[in-house]
């Protein structure tokens, strides 16, 4: 694994993981336990897999620090596929998980969620700045429950890693894709990017590096019983600094100035 550093008087603050670049801007102490929230989702998550579960580079940036990454519990009904996702240091996504997670009373756990979900990966076309977070706002209340401190995470280059066929919103492609992931609780995006010796067709992705930047924690106090009003507020918070974050760095990453983060 190869590092930079942003100068020789300070801390190393980019490394260089199995899918690219993990990019910190902020300290996160271990003595709290952090809910990272990792947009977008892309075809396969590749991001959060390559920087989170490969190597040490996450737990040199964030020195104490164990990061989990939830995934859906149907994976774990998998032989063979389940103990190498385990030994990867994944885990399920379900309440019961995060909250033993994040209920770690020494501090130092770090939740990684895909916020978006299999609903999200349906709309990873390469340029697609479209996140899926309106009304999904139980990791806000499970963040609330442990306070557990909030942290937006941003893939840059996550959805340019494979094509999608053309699947908008009304089609009929696309009313069978969202039909499917109601009855099997995951979506089935038809996807493709290149082979192993030529680059017109296969399921290998494209050679596009990804940027993950971690953003600065948002303090959260602990509050067993939150409120409706509560978790709005704390909701409308972390759209804000994931909004902010993306604008802060999308310059870095290619992204155009006029483009921006549309929330659904």
């Amino acid at each position: 694994m190869g590092s930079l550093r942003s100068s020789d008087k300070k801390e190393q603050w980019v490394v260089f993981t199995l899918e690219g670049w993990l990019i910190k801007t902020s300290d996160l102490s271990p003595k709290h336990n952090y809910l990272l929230g990792f947009h977008p989702h892309g075809v396969l998550v590749a991001g959060a897999f390559g920087n989170f579960c490969t190597g040490s580079g996450f737990k040199n940036l964030f020195p104490g620090l164990t990061p989990y990454l939830h995934i859906m519990p149907i994976w774990f009904g998998c032989p063979f596929f389940r103990e190498y996702i385990m030994s990867a240091g994944m885990v399920s996504a379900s309440k019961e998980s995060v909250s033993y997670v994040l209920n770690n009373k020494g501090g130092g756990h770090a939740s990684i969620i895909v916020i978006g979900g299999a609903e999200e990966s349906l709309n990873a076309h390469p340029g697609s700045l479209t996140l899926n977070i309106l009304k999904r706002k139980g990791f806000i209340k499970m963040a609330l429950k442990h306070g557990a401190h909030l942290v937006p995470v941003f893939s840059f280059g996550e959805n340019e890693l494979f094509k999608q066929v053309a699947n908008p919103k009304g089609s009929r492609l696309r009313n069978i894709q969202e039909k499917l992931q109601k009855i099997m609780g995951f979506a089935l995006p038809l996807f493709h990017a290149r082979g192993v010796f030529q680059y017109s067709f296969g399921l290998i992705p494209y050679r596009q590096p990804i940027h993950t930047v971690v953003g600065s924690p948002i303090p959260v106090k602990q509050n067993l019983n939150p409120t409706t009003e509560e978790i709005e507020q704390l909701h409308a918070l972390y759209l804000q600094k994931l909004r902010k974050l993306f604008e802060d760095h999308k310059r870095n990453y290619g992204i155009p100035e006029h483009k921006s983060l549309i929330f659904e």
